[in-house]
């Protein structure tokens, strides 16, 4: 199994790094969830965790983000160990969309994406200029303009996850970890959602890492794909390199045909015993 992800260039991924997971062992309790050697975000690209569940995606974002200390092993970000930040240093540096969010019905999505500036401000400090306009900017590259004073107990699944994007992109982070965005959302907002990300890749050099359950969607939105299974990376690199028909064989079990033309395109033939 490959350790290091098939690229196009001579630069050493791991000097790349935006964030860099060494010797990791994530897990709880007892229980070991994720093992693996190097783990590589690459700045300024979007890198997708696909796998199947419970393969260690979402535990291995918690990693990255230190909402999970690792049991051996360290992630570093930029260089320095995630752990060595306080909360809201990190928070100023790195963004983190759950995979399951709440917050009280009565706020309106203006009212959410102001939360988002808490990293940058003391306590009791006023919004300023800097945090007007980073909270206009994230509105309106969430297109939820038209929801800012709608309460968030009003809005649709859909419209709800583009607010909770809007509060991570209004954190203006460097780096944007985002944990299955697109998942119970109408194909709509799954594609708004994915076209957000790569519209704040491109023209903010926004590094994001994004877990996806749907891998043909992985494949044509993300630069590099970590495919995990069972907690151990299969595979990881440009998608093409990566999603084969050997990965959804041995990966997913499913027995599919894989084709790149200007889009990838996964067909499924059947399910593998």
């Amino acid at each position: 199994m490959p350790q290091r992800p098939h690229t196009d260039t001579d630069e050493d991924p791991v000097e790349s790094a935006a964030v860099l997971g060494t010797d990791l062992e994530l897990g709880y309790g007892d229980t070991t969830v994720v093992d693996c050697a190097d783990i590589v975000v690459p700045a300024g690209e979007v890198t997708a965790l696909v796998g199947p569940n419970g393969s260690g995606k979402s535990t291995l974002l918690k990693g990255f983000s230190a909402e999970l200390a690792p049991d051996a092993g360290t992630v570093l970000l930029d260089g320095t160990a995630v752990h060595d930040r306080s909360p809201k240093q990190l928070a100023s540096e790195l963004g983190l969309l759950a995979q399951e969010n709440d917050a009280p019905g009565g706020l309106t999505v203006g009212d959410l994406v102001t939360h988002g500036r808490y990293p940058h401000r003391g306590f009791l400090d006023a919004l300023n200029d800097a945090d007007h306009a980073a909270i206009d900017r994230a509105i309106d590259l969430a297109g939820v303009e038209h929801l800012r004073d709608t309460a968030l107990s009003e809005l649709s699944g859909g419209q709800k996850q583009l607010a909770f994007v809007a509060m991570a992109l209004a954190q203006d982070t460097d780096v944007l970890l985002l944990d299955e965005p697109t998942t119970y959302l109408d194909l709509h907002h799954q594609l708004r959602v994915m076209e957000v990300v790569r519209t704040l890749n491109e023209d903010r050099d926004v590094t994001v890492c994004v877990v996806l359950h749907d891998l043909q969607q992985a494949a044509r939105f993300a630069d590099y794909l970590v495919a995990l299974d069972d907690g151990t990376v299969y595979d990881w690199g440009p998608p093409e390199d990566v999603v084969t028909e050997d990965l959804l064989a041995d990966v997913f079990g499913v027995d599919a045909a894989v084709s790149y033309d200007d889009e990838p395109r996964i067909v499924p033939r059947r399910a593998l015993d």
